[in-house]
């Protein structure tokens, strides 16, 4: 059995032994409100002695996949824990994606008329049921094609997230991301682009390059919102740049955030 089977089989034990007692009034207390804190607490503290002594990720693959002459592509991407970097670099000409892919991939494309699309998943298989923590989860650097216009959508769990988009042609960007530090550039001559980021306790900077207009919107609950209003002065419920309407290219962002710290610049 695996270390991480073991830990989890012992909490486990643990968990319903406190519970057996409590319900046969053997110990007199809350069963239920000590272990979910205790779960937490524990938890947390799993992940960060995996970032430090955790074991290695599986074998890091390289992948390219051809744009198959497509006139554009909807890109799909659901990574667990780990890192995720989109890098500026561009993959050769008639490839949609290249990159390497540490702890496991599973993709699939299919055509839809003009329009290529392609998901990203990890294939789990032999994963445990939480892994060790960003230092050995999934690792992902890759790079998408200049060449076509993109919509992306991503979702993202615990652990960093670093997308540079500043060079490609994305029109529709939705990024959901939980527990996670995110850093986002934003395209900077794709025309006309929108974007969405729902984050939960996540820490999220987005850059938009100079000489890109945007108009943003934010709900946010517990969060710290930090928006440059220089670039960008507060116009009732939105910041939007004072060249908006006029901009050949544009960003229409907005952001839903939980216990987050959002920084716009």
């Amino acid at each position: 059995m695996r270390r991480d089977n073991y830990f989890w089989a012992v909490l486990l034990i643990l968990g319903g032994g406190l519970l057996l007692l409590s319900n046969l009034n053997i110990l007199d207390i809350n069963a239920w409100k000590l272990l979910w804190p205790l779960f937490l607490i524990v938890a947390g503290i799993w992940l960060l002695w995996g970032s430090f002594f955790g074991q290695p990720s599986r074998e890091v693959e390289e992948v390219t996949i051809p744009l198959e002459g497509a006139e554009r592509a909807r890109v799909h991407i659901q990574h667990g824990a780990g890192r995720l970097h989109l890098v500026g670099d561009a993959p050769a000409p008639g490839e949609l994606l290249a990159g390497t892919f540490g702890g496991g991939l599973a993709y699939s494309t299919k055509s839809d008329g003009h329009t290529l699309v392609l998901k990203l998943k990890p294939d789990q298989h032999g994963m445990p049921f939480l892994v060790w923590g960003p230092s050995s989860g999934f690792r992902w650097n890759f790079s998408l094609s200049r060449e076509i216009p993109l919509e992306l959508e991503l979702e993202t769990g615990a652990g960093e997230t670093q997308l540079d988009l500043r060079d490609l042609r994305v029109t529709h960007l939705h990024l959901q991301t939980g527990a996670s530090s995110s850093t986002v550039t934003m395209p900077g001559a794709a025309g006309h682009t929108r974007a969405k980021i729902e984050a939960g306790a996540a820490a999220v900077t987005v850059t938009i390059p100079q000489g890109v207009a945007a108009r943003i919107q934010t709900q946010s609950g517990l969060a710290a919102v930090n928006i440059d209003r220089d670039r960008f002065p507060r116009q009732g419920k939105v910041y939007q740049s004072p060249d908006y309407e006029t901009a050949a290219n544009k960003l229409d962002l907005e952001i839903e955030t939980g216990v987050s710290s959002v920084s716009v610049y």
